[in-house]
């Protein structure tokens, strides 16, 4: 079982929003779309439904040409951000509603609905109806809607974003479990780079229409192949410094030092990129190798355990993630650390020329 997509693309009134695109998945994974807000996930998605018809390129499902099929007619399931139930069924009806759409026997959807309401929770509430529901176990519903169909596609935009932490960290780890052995194409969209960490098997980084890179997940987030890759499987974005490679040698802004990976010694000594995430930026020094950067702080975020601190370096904008409450003071002079060993290199075009020898060692 594939789902592939060939030369795809769409436009909507003169403005592209998916550019020319080739993917594959196969049966039985996870696949993430992870990038922003109108990178063009829930583009990507309804075209792989059949909700939308692409401009260019065609589709296939197992080989067979289904470009232009409803998707009424495709063994599909999909969950919004926005829980999507029929509000005069109850529970159990919404839950059912797939299986007597295909004329399954009142058997088959009882035992079908039971099975997925234990699964999501939900066997208490069968005879309520969807407004008597938290907005959990509205979703939980819709979840286990999908759940019956048995669909071969699974698409999830982004189905838990509206849910509050407790659930959405219970539902992020149950969804590959209740799923895994059905043996469908799962497509989940995300804009938190942590949510596809965490979902693990493939992660597809969008950008303005565009996949950047695809691949196993902790492949994307380790060496990602360009440097808008790097922005989007980073949260907060990564942050970048211009150096200078000369001889063995890398120079970093501040007048500083580190010896060049040794896949660069062949480059040519001039300009380019070095980027490091913002958990890899320390307020004291780890070593003696570690690099000091002269910053000031502009603006602290406390989010109870850890600290956001976003800092000038120079006119460019970073933000550093540090453990513990700290007690600083905005516009203070900061000095900021960084283990080279956390440093990517990339080509003055974004490029990466050189994963992170962290990330290259895990």
């Amino acid at each position: 079982m594939t789902l592939k997509m060939e030369g795809v693309s769409k436009i909507v009134d003169g403005k592209t929003h998916i550019f020319p695109t080739d993917l594959t998945l196969q049966k039985g994974t996870m696949n993430v779309l992870l990038g922003p807000t109108s990178a063009g996930k829930t583009s990507l998605m309804r075209l792989m439904a059949g909700l939308d018809v692409p401009n260019t390129g065609k589709i296939l499902w197992n080989d067979d040409d289904v470009t232009g099929m409803r998707v009424q007619d495709r063994k599909v399931a999909m969950v919004y951000q926005q829980f999507i139930n029929y509000p005069s069924m109850t529970v159990y009806e919404n839950i059912a509603s797939p299986m007597r759409l295909m004329g399954k026997s009142a058997q088959e959807i009882d035992a079908a609905v039971k099975e997925a309401a234990e699964l999501m929770q939900l066997s208490p509430m069968l005879d309520r109806k969807p407004l008597e529901l938290s907005g959990g176990q509205q979703q939980r519903c819709a979840l286990a809607r999908a759940l019956v169909k048995k669909a071969g596609l699974v698409l999830l935009d982004e189905p838990l974003a509206n849910l509050d932490y407790k659930l959405r960290e219970e539902l992020r780890a149950e969804i590959p479990r209740i799923f895994e052995e059905s043996g469908a194409i799962f497509v989940y969209a995300t804009t938190e780079p942590e949510e596809a960490l965490l979902l693990g098997g493939n992660t597809a980084t969008l950008w303005e229409g565009r996949i950047t890179q695809f691949g196993l997940t902790p492949t994307v987030y380790r060496r990602p192949s360009d440097a808008t890759t790097a922005r989007v499987f980073s949260d907060p974005p990564m942050n970048f410094i211009n150096v200078t490679k000369f001889g063995s040698k890398i120079s970093f802004g501040d007048g500083q030092s580190a010896a060049a990976p040794s896949q660069l010694a062949d480059l040519p000594d001039g300009t380019y990129m070095a980027g490091f995430r913002p958990n890899h930026l320390e307020l004291e020094p780890q070593g003696a190798d570690t690099l000091e950067f002269a910053t000031q702080l502009t603006v602290t975020e406390i989010t109870g355990s850890e600290t956001f601190v976003h800092l000038d370096h120079h006119g460019e904008r970073w933000v550093g993630l540090v453990h513990g409450v700290r007690d600083l003071s905005i516009g203070q002079p900061l000095k900021i650390y960084l283990d080279p060993a956390h440093a990517y290199i990339f080509s003055p075009d974004g490029a990466l020329l050189s994963a992170a020898p962290y990330a290259e060692a895990a």
